[in-house]
């Protein structure tokens, strides 16, 4: 303790910043890496609410959108359309969160992977350097996952299947009758063009509405559907967000 003061003493004297100390044991250092561990536990748990609670308004807007537009013929289907368009900001806000959410959770269990894992269960295989690309991290914090893959992981998890709702109320309010009561009469006989008819929406005719709905589900189809990247957690088990 008289050499860490002499130094800290010595640091003043010469106008530098005092540096703190080091962990000099053993014990120090497992009382560093307790505390680290629980610290950053709190930040990844911090963010996991926060994409929990994008998710709930997602699905509130959902039903919601549902409500209005179903339970009256009057209500035109671009509610519908718009609930699309809602539930994909949702998607993007929910996205950018994941990849915050991924950097701690990736420190947490690179920490017990090679650290407390080692010590339930020694055996060999550990990642070489761990506490060296642990350090980087904490100097220079970046995102480990590109959005496109975060946009993928919560349209698997949860989001395609809303947009699958959405979708399905929607085919039910253009193609019922009784759900158009201000729209256009389908003619029985010509089915599809009427129904084409009654997409319009104001200046933008009913074609132009199907082309980009269409186009909007096959990128969603891809995006969710498309393989995996096998990085992260997903190369450590099962258990993933």
């Amino acid at each position: 303790m008289d050499a860490v003061r002499g130094k800290q003493q010595g640091s003043e004297g010469s106008g530098r910043p005092p540096s703190l100390p080091l962990p000099a044991t053993s014990s120090e250092a497992i009382t560093v890496l307790a505390h680290f561990h629980r610290a950053e536990i709190a930040r990844m748990s911090g963010w996991r609410d926060r994409i929990d609670l994008t998710t709930n308004w997602a699905i509130t807007v959902v039903a919601g959108m549902l409500s209005v537009s179903l339970s009256t013929p009057s209500a035109h289907h671009g509610v519908l359309l718009f609930a699309m368009v809602l539930v994909f900001l949702m998607l993007s806000i929910e996205a950018r969160r994941y990849r915050f959410f991924d950097v701690y959770r990736t420190r947490v269990r690179r920490l017990e992977r090679n650290y407390y894992a080692q010590v339930f269960a020694p055996r060999a295989g550990v990642e070489e350097n761990w506490a060296r690309h642990l350090g980087d991290d904490l100097r220079e914090p970046r995102f480990l996952m590109p959005l496109r893959t975060a946009m993928s992981r919560r349209l698997r998890r949860n989001y395609f299947w809303m947009f699958l709702v959405l979708l399905a109320a929607w085919i039910l309010k253009i193609s019922s009758s009784w759900l158009l009561r201000d729209e256009v009469a389908v003619d029985p006989a010509k089915p599809v063009p009427g129904m084409i008819q009654n997409l319009a929406l104001g200046p933008v005719p009913g074609w132009v509405v199907l082309i980009a709905v269409g186009a909007f589900y096959c990128w969603l189809g891809y995006a969710t559907f498309r393989p995996p990247e096998k990085f992260g957690e997903l190369t450590h088990g099962d258990v993933h967000v």
